[in-house]
């Protein structure tokens, strides 16, 4: 049987605990997580909380409202903002469900949707107050570390953890974060090849086609 790290249950093999630093954020982070992902190999969201004191990460299907999710009422869900696509929004730009611009510096939170792009699109579904959030939209500068490791639809498409750092610069946190958790992420899809846990995919036909960008593909 695979030895598996106590801490991230990745074998260990994948296992990047040595390469974690922790980052202070002004903002908290939300991610809010498919059942079916938790145990993921090439799963990101355990980097972002165990590099970042103010995320966390909360399993399930659906939830009442934001305040649910996050265990008090004491949130303002007018500064939070959620990460998710939108065809009609300008890229890296907050706006609230009306269109209106709302200033990235002014959010106190970020939610994300951590899984598959098909299982984001069910947490999207089943949980509409997400829909009334003001929406963070993002456009990635260059392709998903994952790399041929994580066959995408679209060439946008990207890791929650390049996602949330992203949106984190976005907002005015020092770009430092992003760096230092990308070079975390490099670590660990260079050990997952390495080891040869996961096949490297060939992405099916009309992937890198342009579109709207996600919120990033949920691992």
């Amino acid at each position: 049987m695979e030895a598996t790290c106590d801490t991230c249950h990745r074998p260990t093999v994948a296992c990047v605990c040595d390469r974690i630093t922790k980052f202070q954020t002004t903002r908290r982070i939300l991610i809010l997580q498919h059942p079916q992902e938790k145990d993921a190999i090439l799963g990101t969201a355990q980097i972002l909380v165990a590099s970042l004191p103010k995320a966390e990460i909360v399993i399930g299907l659906s939830w009442r409202n934001l305040g649910h999710a996050l265990r008090t009422e004491a949130a303002d869900p007018r500064r939070w903002a959620v990460l998710f696509p939108d065809r009609d929004a300008p890229a890296n730009q907050v706006r609230t469900r009306a269109g209106e611009t709302v200033d990235p510096a002014s959010l106190q939170g970020i939610i994300v949707i951590d899984g598959t792009w098909s299982k984001a699109k069910t947490l999207w579904w089943r949980n509409p107050w997400l829909n009334k959030l003001n929406r963070l939209n993002l456009e990635p500068s260059k392709p998903s570390i994952y790399g041929s490791l994580r066959a995408e639809p679209r060439r946008a498409f990207v890791s929650t953890l390049e996602s949330v750092t992203a949106a984190l610069t976005l907002c005015g946190e020092p770009p430092e974060i992003e760096a230092g958790l990308a070079r975390v992420f490099r670590t660990l899809v260079q050990r997952v090849r390495d080891a040869k846990l996961v096949p490297a995919r060939r992405a099916p036909p009309g992937s890198r086609a342009r579109g709207f960008p996600p919120p990033g593909r949920r691992r």
